[in-house]
């Protein structure tokens, strides 16, 4: 990947570091840029205290760690922080830039469990009824295909236009991804997914290598751009615009998946997560959504005893 000018970090142990980073682990921009500013941040409070990543001890580096939690950073900045020092120090020290790796005991802050925010299958009928009835093609497309394939925002926008395959004796349709880490994956389509990008496949005019084309400069629709299209559905949809988005569809996706009987490790599989663990935050959600149905209606929860 290829670094603008005011992208490139002064230390040349930082740009070091993001190199690898690119082309040993095919990070993403978003993940260098994020490294760069954490590692200059860090860079710039060791240099206030005359010392540097070479010469830095493990008590300097937790002081730096505390002083972040007292900034008022929420956890997860913090924790991302911490990562951000652990990994580069792991990179120095296998490169043979220093003799010891003083970040090996940093404490990452805990973090409150966050569940996903999912929709109920109503809001998501809703969505695509106020879709189909606008009588944008392209738009019911995307919609049907990240609620019919859990796929991320990022992976939906950059889809090849032949990124569609049938395989086996019925014809199945799949879809292959390119997801984190440059890793491919198949996902299956249902029809209605299929039927919605074959229609808006037949009025589509402009040729592109993209799935969703635009005339803006990256030459397919933006993140951003489809995220303002969800939040103008909401409200045609009658719905809170504030709770619609890529990702809440995303976890809808898996959610409905698993209060529908689906294993784990499909899911997990079909998301494109590379640890279980990162699937296994749908089973909590699923855990509550039981927990007030249960709450809700059984004869005798509200029982005073």
């Amino acid at each position: 990947m290829r670094r603008s000018r005011a992208t490139v970090p002064a230390d040349p142990l930082i740009e070091a570091f993001l190199e690898m980073m690119t082309a040993e682990r095919g990070a993403a921009r978003n993940t260098i840029l994020s490294y760069a500013r954490d590692l200059e941040e860090a860079a710039a409070y060791l240099k206030a205290r005359k010392t540097s990543f070479e010469k830095a001890d493990k008590d300097q580096l937790a002081a730096y760690a505390a002083q972040l939690s007292k900034a008022g950073l929420s956890p997860r900045t913090v924790a991302r922080r911490i990562s951000s020092l652990r990994q580069f120090y792991h990179f120095l020290f296998s490169e043979n830039r220093r003799k010891d790796n003083p970040a090996t005991m940093l404490d990452s802050p805990k973090q409150p469990r966050k569940l996903p925010k999912s929709l109920t299958k109503e809001n998501i009928e809703a969505l695509i009824a106020a879709a189909r009835a606008s009588g944008d093609l392209r738009l019911t497309a995307m919609l049907e295909l990240l609620y019919g394939s859990g796929l991320r925002v990022s992976e939906l926008v950059t889809l090849p236009a032949r990124a569609i395959e049938r395989k086996g004796a019925q014809g199945f349709a799949f879809l292959t991804v390119r997801g984190k880490g440059n890793k491919e994956r198949m996902v299956p389509l249902h029809d209605a997914a299929v039927d919605a990008l074959n229609a808006y496949s037949a009025v589509r005019r402009e040729q592109s290598k993209w799935m969703f084309p635009s005339r803006g400069k990256q030459g397919h629709i933006t993140r951003q751009r489809f995220g303002q299209l969800l939040k103008e559905l909401a409200i045609k949809a009658g719905l809170d615009p504030d709770i619609i988005s890529p990702h809440t569809l995303r976890h809808s996706f898996a959610s409905h998946l698993l209060s529908g009987g689906a294993d784990l490790r499909v899911i997990q599989e079909l998301l494109g997560h590379a640890d279980i663990s990162t699937t296994q935050i749908y089973t909590h959600v699923e855990q509550e959504r039981l927990t007030r149905l249960v709450t809700a209606h059984h004869p005798l929860a509200k029982r005073k005893t």
